[in-house]
């Protein structure tokens, strides 16, 4: 794990948040209380300012990066899915869910609960609405919103890494390979 400042900025990290040693956060980079940050997990506040809410899961390969002189905001039990990338994005709210693979880009705003389908592409500046779901390259918004039975079963995922990290924290003890 590295975690490190960089020209005088140093992350801070809450407490019951477990980063994973093969995990770099990187500079400006705020992380709530009792977060996952995956294995390979890359979050790089070097040019700007990241901020993580509380609760959220930042999977295995994950980026998180911003552009010079701004920032990317992060609500509450966010889960970001492995392999999503995450560059400088104006504003993920509170619950929503990136699949595996999406890219969600430059000034693009994801509305609580919010959900992008696995692999797809949130284009620079475009804003899902709260409580959507938003599929493909590039994404577009499907007709329908995510029903209280999809929030609920979210919900236990979302907790089930909130335990993860408690786990990790009390019980991994990386060992040397040979």
């Amino acid at each position: 794990m590295t975690v490190g400042s960089f020209e005088g900025k140093a992350p801070e990290i809450g407490s019951d948040t477990y980063v994973h040693p093969s995990a770099d956060v990187l500079g400006d980079v705020t992380i709530g209380e009792g977060c996952w940050i995956g294995p390979g997990a890359r979050i790089r506040g070097d040019y700007g300012t990241i901020v993580i809410g509380d609760h959220c899961s930042i999977e295995d390969n994950c980026v998180i990066h911003v552009r010079p002189g701004e920032q990317t905001t992060i609500g509450d039990w966010v889960t970001v899915g492995h392999g999503a990338v995450i560059h400088n994005v104006n504003r993920i709210h509170n619950f929503v869910i990136v699949g595996m693979g999406a890219v969600v880009s430059d000034w693009a705003v994801v509305g609580e609960w919010g959900v992008i389908g696995e692999g797809a592409v949130v284009r620079q500046g475009q804003e899902i609405p709260a409580e959507h779901v938003a599929v493909g390259v590039p994404a577009r918004v499907l007709d329908k919103t995510v029903s209280e039975d999809y929030k609920a079963q979210w919900m236990t995922f979302k907790e089930t890494y909130v335990d993860l990290a408690r786990r990790y924290r009390e019980a991994y003890r990386p060992e040397t390979q040979v």
